[in-house]
């Protein structure tokens, strides 16, 4: 299976389908676009840096975009509905974490959540093998909450997303503020892609994979 980082919170997981999550059409950034083409699209809230599905989509995929249990092109998926703010969703409105399984490997996309998560919700996400996390602070929870985040649900692996890179038109955090809460033993830089087996994984623990462009 293969992860591959399209900037921002856009990401390829690539196995028997291929998954986008929050897809953006670069230039609204300031950094290139996503170049792929995805069975399946997973959206987790309505703005133009996280919804532009038609540069991802091919000519057959399934969009998602709502807090829904469903299953489509065989990934199951949970939507779990978060806020955008740590004000119940009345400052930047509501979201969608997705929770979804493909080929065995069962991974957990936060989007722009903008708290920290309750036991319920918690409990819904866990155990899972993937995490991916918003880092940057600015529209979404900064290094200490998405550090209280993967420390509660204790991921085999997560990623930190949605932070500041060269050339990015938003004011974000740089990753380096989250890294520093976690042994650096734990921490491993993988580029842009990185290719695994779930032999790779931890036993326990978790893993920090930091992706870069």
């Amino acid at each position: 299976m293969r992860i591959r980082w399209h900037g921002h919170s856009c990401f390829e997981i690539d196995g028997s389908v291929r998954v986008v999550t929050d897809p953006h059409d670069g230039k609204s950034l300031g950094i290139p676009p996503p170049k792929v083409k995805a069975d399946l699209v997973l959206i987790s809230h309505d703005h133009f840096d996280h919804n532009c599905a038609r540069v991802v989509q091919g000519t057959d995929s399934a969009v998602v975009s709502s807090p829904v249990m469903t299953v489509e092109r065989g990934v199951r998926i949970e939507g779990i509905e978060a806020a955008h703010d740590s004000v119940g969703g009345a400052k930047r409105g509501k979201m969608t974490l997705f929770r979804f399984e493909l080929d065995g490997i069962k991974f957990c996309h936060l989007g722009d959540l903008g708290h920290t998560l309750d036991e319920e919700t918690v409990d819904r996400i866990a155990p899972i093998d993937f995490l991916f996390v918003p880092v940057g602070s600015t529209f979404t929870i900064g290094p200490e909450a998405a550090m209280e985040v993967v420390r509660s649900i204790g991921p085999k692996v997560a990623i930190p997303m949605h932070y500041r890179v060269p050339g990015l038109g938003i004011a974000l955090q740089p990753v380096q503020g989250f890294l520093k809460h976690f042994d650096q033993a734990s921490v491993r830089k993988v580029g842009n892609e990185v290719d695994f087996s779930p032999d790779d994984l931890l036993q326990s623990g978790t893993e920090i994979w930091v992706f870069s462009g």
